[in-house]
């Protein structure tokens, strides 16, 4: 079984909430630190949501709104009659979860983190919310890698806080426009959105530095696994974190890409992503879609 069909596999299996916010024994975490306020914050309502997965906990429940909730998991039913069947299939004191970073966005919140539901996995979940409720969610789950990366990283360290809060809107502006000329080709241009010599790469497969960076797409590419971006989706910041949810090919099957970026001095510092196979319209257990 190819790294995509991998994917696939463990995205079908695990579903919508198969992920979570929860950090344990984490004192310095953004997570924990939320956890003090009095009224939850729509970071927070998160956190215990998706916590409920591991404790079973229903109460979280209440943040969703019933009549409203929008499904883009493929593999879940629409609404929060699908998120229940899901957990009640899964094995109770199975589910294990540490939260490495979660952001906010308007009335967007999201999040990445390290699982083991159904196996080990990395994710990245996006809630919307409306009125103060959960409305909408998409997630991207992948395959956590056996071993780190050409240099030592794995697919969560690294800064988890963001920073640069008055910097959100240029850095958020700065990444639409690098998919913008990545998706039009203007190849003369990539190398000026990077601090080259100190870029940190958390892809399982490539090493650190621009130079680590081409090599490990060209390796790919003669490997039969060429990456491949066709349309942005959606643009997510706080700070000096820049979520890009793009839809593209993998393997020359239909992926979806999900990349965080750690933006310093108006460079390209530090990246972690995840890629998930999209599966046929007729596995799809809802029809919203992936985006």
């Amino acid at each position: 079984m190819n790294f995509i069909q991998r994917v696939a596999a463990g995205a079908m299996a695990i579903g919508t909430l198969a992920v979570s916010l929860a950090i344990t024994g984490c004192a310095n975490s953004p997570v924990t630190a939320l956890a003090s306020a009095a009224k939850p914050s729509n970071k927070q309502q998160v956190v215990e949501l998706l916590k409920s997965i591991e404790t079973g906990d229903p109460k979280p429940f209440a943040y969703i709104d019933p009549n409203k909730y929008i499904q883009h998991n493929l593999a879940v039913a629409d609404g929060p009659a699908g998120v229940k069947a899901l957990l009640q299939a899964v094995p109770k004191g199975s589910t294990k979860v540490e939260t490495v970073r979660v952001f906010a966005d308007g009335d967007f919140v999201f999040a990445h983190t390290a699982y083991n539901f159904f196996g080990p996995k990395i994710g990245f979940d996006i809630f919307r919310f409306e009125n103060g409720r959960i409305v909408e969610h998409w997630d991207n789950l992948q395959e956590t890698a056996a071993k780190p990366s050409p240099s030592g990283h794995t697919m969560t360290d690294g800064p988890t806080v963001a920073t640069d809060l008055d910097k959100t809107a240029a850095n958020k502006a700065l990444m639409q426009q690098y998919m913008d000329d990545l998706l039009q080709g203007r190849k003369e241009t990539f190398a000026s959105y990077f601090d080259a010599g100190k870029y940190i790469q958390h892809s399982p497969l490539v090493a650190d530095n621009l130079s680590g960076l081409f090599a490990g797409l060209q390796a790919l590419a003669k490997q039969g696994q060429a990456v491949k971006y066709d349309k942005v989706r959606m643009v997510l910041a706080e700070g000096n974190f820049v979520l890009v949810v793009a839809e593209g090919s993998f393997a020359g099957k239909p992926a979806a890409y999900y990349d965080l970026y750690r933006i310093e001095n108006a460079k390209i510092a530090e990246h972690w992503d995840t890629i998930e196979a999209i599966p046929p319209r007729a596995e799809w257990k809802n029809p919203n879609g992936k985006f």
